[in-house]
């Protein structure tokens, strides 16, 4: 069963809907007591930073959703900005992210007359097969990014780059800890193979 936090930020109905067209049971949750180790855990996340960490505390415990994840090793997976809230600051902001990768958040560089935010398909270059990956074609892959904001982390967490002005980590990972930079769910076939993906982890 995949578990969606809702807390206001990011398209919990859509992840919804791809698990149905894909035949895997998820639901979005706002409390925390329904999720056991046999779960999996979406982040979702749009907008600011600041105001997404803000939301994600009011609406749930941090303590308790770091205890499934850092102590019991439950998988989660943040998107976009529940990617970047995975890290431990950023740039946007002044709050304190998650900290759960080793990393920091800082904002492409818009020199060369780079238009920001980067919005658009562009394909990934992987550094790695996790199963994250598999039946997603290396050369011919494309995933649909909409950020202003990338990930600054050692390349031992990247299973993927894309570029844009800068390469730049586009998937992480860290364990049971996973995050992607794009929207799946709105990546049409790539998008749902990677979610799936995660559903078997």
């Amino acid at each position: 069963m995949i578990k969606i936090l809702d807390y206001g930020l990011g398209n919990v109905k859509a992840f919804v809907n791809a698990y149905n067209r894909l035949g895997v049971l998820s639901e979005s949750i706002s409390s925390l007591h329904s999720i056991s180790t046999s779960n999996k855990i979406i982040l979702p996340g749009v907008g600011h930073f600041d105001d997404a960490m803000k939301k994600l505390s009011s609406k749930f415990n941090i303590q308790d959703l770091e205890n499934l994840v850092v102590k019991n090793k439950t998988p989660i997976l943040g998107i976009c900005v529940g990617m970047q809230m995975l890290a431990k600051s950023s740039e946007e902001g002044k709050s304190e992210g998650l900290g759960w990768i080793d990393s920091d958040i800082i904002k492409i560089s818009n020199e060369k007359d780079v238009i920001l935010p980067h919005m658009g398909w562009n394909n990934i270059d992987f550094k790695t097969n996790n199963i994250l990956l598999k039946g997603i074609d290396k050369s011919s892959n494309r995933f649909y990014f909409l950020h202003s904001y990338v990930m600054n982390c050692n390349d031992q967490y990247v299973l993927a780059n894309a570029n844009y002005n800068i390469n730049f980590p586009c998937i992480v990972a860290n364990d049971n800890i996973y995050g992607i930079q794009c929207h799946p769910e709105k990546s049409h076939d790539d998008g749902l193979k990677f979610l799936y993906n995660f559903s078997k982890l």
